[in-house]
């Protein structure tokens, strides 16, 4: 029993990210969970979605958020994208896993008002945003086979939510933040609530699900689970284009079983190699070419399935080079720790006959075909390479409404993940049933197996299954912002 504690308590410590010792330069910014302890928050890339319009199935929506667990009580210096940061969201829409598109977005700060110490010196008018002691502005430049194109510039980034007094009324300051773009679409950044969810106490203490808590090693009684993100923003860049802007043809894919009607995207920060500080106080210097120190793909790879050591060489490469991690991707450390921590119900024989692995079996080169599109309506014969890219299947109608099932493709609802990505998919629920080998592609396509002697896989959850702010139906999509003010003194 000592044995098996000490083997859980080092393997869940090799799955909490660590903060390089070297510092913004070259910090690997960490994702999701691992904002916690990261070094470099504004070039934190903590989440990308991407999904087909449901209002305009004309058009798909990309949403790729940073600086992971912002406390909205952060004055006087409230939080802000970096000026000396690339952002960017880069397209490949031919399969072969190099950038076609990419959209860059520059930021930069305007001080206003030097005189004061305060964020805003008056209530902010949400039509023109005087009042504040600074501002910020982004262009977006697109770039495109090799062709630059600036699609806007000085965009005003909106005021973070400060209070009643200072933001009242807060959803009034969206409308002037929201840029429409040449060719139909629009882009939006700033602050908005964060909509991942995800119980951050309990799932980084040695793996705890509160629903099955009696299950653990170290067995607590069950409860509902506790979203550690609630009451926390983060700073979104939400952009909307025409698909047939982004398409290999050109054109609104309507074969489902086609390569060319699939792209693939993730989203990254690059900082330039040095940075140099002033020893009077003044701005520091950056020099040189651009590195990049964060991309964000599918979700939880980096956080699962990329050892720390590796991690910061795996924020520094491209969807390109991801074959040199192949293999720790498809040996889950993860799956061999869930029988450790919790061993009546993951360590079941299996059948093999039947595409079920046993408890633990951590080999998975099923999930190989997660990174090829073939669980979004591609056959073997049309499969893309393999690569941590966002991939949806444009040809695949959107999903009308808001009942959609969270648990997206894996409970057979073609508009969710891995089709892409909706900010209501329940992407620990779906990670933890696919790592836990409930077999990702089963003979039925729908990735749930009663593969245990007790609990079955389709009951694994974290408890928690929707952000505490409703998200939005139109753009920018991400829920409003919570104020400062009204942040709860736990949160």
């Amino acid at each position: 029993m000592r044995k098996r504690k000490l083997l859980a308590a080092a393997i869940v410590a090799a799955l909490i990210p660590v903060a390089s010792a070297n510092g913004p330069s070259v910090q690997a910014s960490s994702h999701r969970e691992a904002p916690l302890i990261s070094q470099d928050p504004v070039a934190d890339n903590t989440d990308s979605y991407m999904f087909r319009d449901a209002t305009d199935p004309s058009k798909v929506d990309i949403v790729a958020n940073y600086i992971g667990l912002e406390q909205p009580a952060s004055g006087p210096r409230f939080v802000r994208f970096g000026d000396d940061v690339l952002y960017e969201i880069h397209i490949d829409n031919n399969g072969d896993v190099r950038d076609d598109i990419t959209y860059q977005f520059r930021f930069r700060t305007i001080l206003t008002n030097p005189n004061t110490g305060l964020y805003n010196t008056n209530q902010i008018d949400p039509h023109t945003y005087a009042n504040r002691s600074e501002r910020q502005v982004y262009s977006v430049r697109r770039i495109k086979n090799g062709v630059s194109t600036v699609l806007a510039t000085g965009v005003p980034t909106p005021p973070n939510n400060i209070g009643p007094r200072s933001t009242p009324n807060y959803t009034n300051y969206l409308a002037k933040s929201v840029k429409a773009l040449p060719g139909g679409g629009k882009v939006f950044a700033g602050q908005r609530d964060d909509a991942f969810f995800f119980d951050l106490g309990s799932g980084f203490d040695l793996l705890g699900l509160r629903p099955i808590n009696n299950a653990h090693l170290l067995p607590l009684a069950p409860s509902a689970g506790v979203d550690g993100l609630a009451g926390k923003n983060v700073h979104a860049i939400v952009l909307q284009v025409p698909i047939a802007s982004v398409t290999k043809n050109g054109t609104v894919p309507t074969v489902v079983n086609s390569k060319s009607s699939v792209i693939g995207m993730y989203a990254s920060s690059s900082r330039q190699r040095v940075r140099v500080l002033s020893a009077r106080g003044g701005a520091p210097r950056n020099l040189g070419s651009n590195v990049q120190v964060s991309r964000l793909g599918l979700p939880l790879v980096n956080e699962l399935l990329i050892p720390v050591g590796k991690r910061d060489k795996w924020n520094a490469l491209h969807p390109k080079d991801d074959a040199q991690f192949f293999g720790n991707v498809l040996d889950p450390e993860p799956t061999r720790l869930l029988p450790v921590v919790y061993p009546s119900v993951f360590n079941a024989p299996g059948d093999p006959g039947a595409n079920v692995p046993a408890g633990g079996a951590a080999h998975r080169p099923d999930l190989i075909k997660l990174l090829t599109g073939q669980l979004i309506g591609l056959s073997a014969a049309n499969a893309l390479p393999p690569a941590d890219l966002l991939r949806i299947n444009l040809a695949v109608a959107p999903v009308q409404g808001t009942t959609a099932n969270r648990l997206g493709a894996l409970a057979n609802d073609p508009g969710g993940f891995p089709n892409g990505r909706r900010l209501t998919d329940d992407i620990i629920d779906i990670s933890l049933r696919v790592i836990a080998a409930g077999e990702l592609l089963d003979p039925n396509h729908d990735g749930i197996i009663d593969n245990s002697g007790g609990t079955p896989y389709a009951a694994l959850s974290d408890g928690v299954d929707h952000s505490g702010i409703p998200q939005l139906t139109t753009f920018p999509f991400e829920g409003t912002p919570l104020s400062g003010y009204d942040q709860s003194p736990t949160g």
